[in-house]
């Protein structure tokens, strides 16, 4: 496994749309391999998706149990998410490795259904609320171009300089 580079704004492979996995093989499963050994080197990094390491391939992977108070469902890999059903809003705080001297206010869907395939290619449908509902949504963000700054309710207001300790 290695640590890959992540891509940092203004990379402008950041704002590009990813396409669908179509191959599900031992490449695939090593490419996720090195994408989790990224994500967990990041400070406090709940998920990570493969563009933010330059591969534009609808991938992510969301692990927010080490949260707490957060009702989560462990360790994901989620090949072509989609969200098929989203209700609620609310407004929080969100960084990101990519961004990494900046967060943001964001509005989100407060809970969503979706589905996925696993990295084997089988069909997921899962359910999310608050917090993980939230990571999500950022990260796929990431699959269709777009950082947690595109989405800021105001760029004068909502962004803040990450305090450095």
């Amino acid at each position: 496994m290695a640590i890959l580079p992540i891509l940092r704004l203004p990379d402008a492979r950041l704002k590009q749309v990813s396409q669908p996995v179509r191959e599900f093989d031992q490449a695939l499963l090593d490419f996720i391999a090195d994408l989790d050994q990224t994500r967990r080197a990041g400070p406090a990094a709940v998920g990570i998706a493969a563009p933010q390491v330059g591969r534009h391939q609808r991938i992510l992977i969301l692990d927010c149990s080490g949260r707490p108070k957060v009702r989560a469902q462990g360790h994901l890999v989620l090949v072509n998410p989609e969200i098929v059903h989203w209700e609620g809003f609310a407004i929080g705080r969100e960084g990101c490795l990519s961004v990494p001297d900046f967060t943001g206010n964001v509005i989100r869907a407060t809970r969503l259904q979706l589905q996925a395939q696993d990295p084997g290619g089988a069909p997921v449908t899962l359910e999310m609320e608050g917090f993980e509902a939230r990571a999500f949504q950022h990260e796929l963000d990431h699959l269709d171009g777009l950082l947690f700054i595109d989405r800021l309710v105001s760029r004068r207001t909502d962004l803040f300089s990450r305090k450095v300790t």
